[in-house]
């Protein structure tokens, strides 16, 4: 925290002082000051005949005994050099504490605030015992450390001038495996597209779009005894009317919660997910979620099911929770990945999202299918297959089919990814 922010904290603390003050103040004014109220009547001890009075004892600073104005007459009161109210608050304002994280091998140690929020614009230095210092370079008030014996660690945070660090040592337990559970500080490292350069991150590409032919199916198909019709919404979407989209025939909505980013791998909120899950919840469709995914170990497949278990938990859902894999024009940080490494990243995904008690899914092309992903070991779950055409070419079971990404429904402007789903009841 800089030097304004703990001055605007000071401020804002003496301000909170004086009003409770004057509050207490204008509750126990006598009954007899102002208004109609009736003088009370003081009376006086006369002096002993030939004895001086004693003389008037000077009151000391501070409250004395009802007198709550008496902290009035005190100069040092707001003198911030001496004040312990304003030096507790300066204090607080400034103390620092560590979240660790191990998911395998690794530590991810955030400094946080006393509001829980990581502190940027510092080069934060933490010892770990026996490994040394590390510093966080990119002052995000994050350090990972990589590569670590399982074990039990102590990390220190080393001082730093303008703030209160913790006086003991943290004791940490490094993982040896990967446990596929939800990491509980992920939000602390959820972003919104305000905090990113958006156009560089968010870079899907559909592989889908490349293997479609003339027999693309664009019309708004007709749900069966043993499908149903649907849409999957993003940002890309734009303001959606729910109520409009819902009597046009739409049986679900597949939400897009997020993405990671396809440079920097940050994980990013949709900035319309919250909007559309709401939009969808009031006009009674049935919603799932997807997260477009650049991991690229099965440690970042955790932190993206983490960050989508964030996200969701205030919502209800009556569809899975799929991990998108798809590409990010070639350039993105999870493009090149072999299929056993691409297939670990989504069942490490889909574990931890059914281990957190939902159904988990995979999103792919029949291209991405067939030749980047060994199907086999994730037949277990729910596979949404896209395919641009009349009939899908893929020899695989699928429970989900998008059929065309140019379709039109009433209440969305310009195209919609368009989908039958055979998970009926």
């Amino acid at each position: 925290m800089d030097s304004k922010l703990r001055r605007m904290a000071i401020l804002s603390s003496m301000a909170v002082i004086l009003l409770v003050s004057l509050l207490v103040l204008y509750i126990n004014k006598p009954s007899g000051q102002g208004g109609g109220g009736r003088t009370p009547q003081t009376t006086q001890t006369p002096s002993a005949e030939g004895q001086e009075e004693a003389p008037e004892e000077t009151p000391k600073p501070g409250q004395l005994g009802d007198d709550l104005s008496a902290f009035l007459k005190d100069n040092t009161f707001f003198d911030q050099e001496v004040n312990p109210i304003l030096e507790a608050a300066k204090e607080n304002a400034s103390r620092l504490s560590l979240v660790v994280t191990s998911v395998e091998k690794d530590l991810r140690i955030q400094i946080v605030d006393t509001k829980g929020n990581p502190v940027t614009g510092e080069s934060f230095f933490v010892k770990l015992e026996g490994r040394g210092e590390y510093k966080d370079l990119d002052k995000d008030g994050i350090i990972y450390i990589g590569g670590l014996p399982a074990g039990e660690y102590y990390v220190e945070l080393m001082p730093v001038e303008g703030y209160q660090v913790p006086p003991n040592e943290t004791r940490v337990r490094v993982k040896d495996k990967v446990e596929y559970v939800a990491i509980d500080d992920i939000s602390l490292l959820i972003k919104t597209e305000e905090e990113i350069d958006a156009e560089a991150e968010d870079t899907a590409v559909a592989d889908a779009l490349e293997d479609a032919d003339k027999t693309e199916i664009v019309k708004f198909q007709k749900s069966t005894a043993n499908s149903r019709v649907g849409i999957d919404v993003s940002k890309w979407n734009g303001e959606i009317d729910w109520d409009r989209v819902q009597n046009a025939g739409v049986e679900f909505a597949i939400i897009r919660a997020g993405y990671r980013g396809s440079v920097t791998g940050s994980l990013v909120e949709d900035p319309y997910f919250r909007a559309n899950m709401r939009g969808a919840a009031s006009s009674g469709l049935p919603v799932g979620v997807y997260f477009f995914t650049q991991a690229v170990n099965e440690v970042e497949a955790v932190e993206e099911a983490s960050t989508v278990l964030q996200l969701i938990r205030e919502y209800k859902l009556d569809y899975p929770v799929f991990i998108d894999t798809e590409g990010a024009g070639g350039s993105g940080r999870a493009d090149n990945l072999d299929a056993d490494i691409r297939t670990r990243v989504c069942e490490a995904f889909c574990r931890t999202i059914a281990n957190a008690g939902y159904t988990a899914g995979i999103y792919a092309s029949r291209n991405w299918y067939n030749h980047y992903l060994h199907t086999a070991q994730l037949e277990n779950y729910c596979i949404w297959l896209a395919e641009y055409r009349s009939a899908p070419l893929y020899q695989g079971y699928y429970q989900m089919w998008q059929y065309t990404s140019r379709g039109s429904v009433d209440g969305i402007e310009g195209n919609v990814d368009m989908n039958v789903s055979y998970l009926t009841d």
